[in-house]
């Protein structure tokens, strides 16, 4: 299971990428679980899902470089936090890849994302008519998936239920690169935030964006 990215987003922040590679026996093997977590994995059925599961909590334990046990929880809106840990994190998966980012003092999100051409098809339901109009958007399948992860990371940092891509999250005009970063205006409950998100497409044809705040 190599790290295949890992880059210090900032002096307190890191994100990295593992390309998922091995059996759910191997990943279990290095990995400390208790009772309510081996439920959770015997409630999944094998396959994918499993192995995401597995995988990002591997990961994470490779970040953090200890051999302790790891307490990963969900609170009530979906959000992934660490109970022994002082770190805020954010996962993601797609297919054969596992994305985590932590940081010390920051708010993060992080989408990992294979890119695919039904995303034409939903493209209506997460992007107002003025970003589809956006020339970098618009039809072009890797500036769908770049505003798409960006949003998604977007929700992740903020963590709350009730934020809404297309009404919520407004991507603004940005020069789509095979690496960039973007600018989002985001109206959240307790008022307006502009945020940067940064994003790359992978040789391999995946898209993550993330943001740190």
């Amino acid at each position: 299971m190599p790290i295949i990215y890992n880059k210090n987003v900032d002096e307190d922040s890191v994100l990295a990428i593992w390309k998922i590679e091995e059996t759910e026996a191997e990943m279990l093997a290095g990995l400390q679980l208790k009772q309510h977590e081996l439920d959770i994995i015997s409630a999944m059925n094998n396959g994918k899902r499993l192995l995401h599961w597995l995988s990002t909590r591997l990961l994470l334990r490779t970040m953090l470089n200890t051999k302790e046990y790891i307490d990963c929880q969900f609170d009530e809106d979906g959000k992934p936090y660490l109970t022994n840990f002082d770190y805020q994190i954010s996962l993601s998966h797609s297919y054969d890849y596992a994305a985590v980012m932590i940081s010390k003092k920051h708010a993060v999100g992080v989408d990992i994302e294979l890119i695919k051409h039904k995303i034409k098809s939903i493209k209506h339901k997460f992007l107002s008519d003025i970003e589809l109009a956006q020339k970098q958007i618009g039809d072009n399948i890797d500036g769908l998936y770049v505003a798409w992860c960006a949003k998604e990371a977007i929700y992740k940092w903020h963590g709350k239920k009730g934020l809404e891509f297309k009404r919520d999250i407004h991507i603004k005009p940005f020069k789509l690169k095979s690496e960039g970063n973007l600018n989002a205006i985001v109206e959240l409950p307790s008022g307006t935030r502009e945020l940067t998100v940064n994003y790359f497409k992978t040789n391999d044809g995946y898209m993550l964006g993330y943001v740190t705040s």
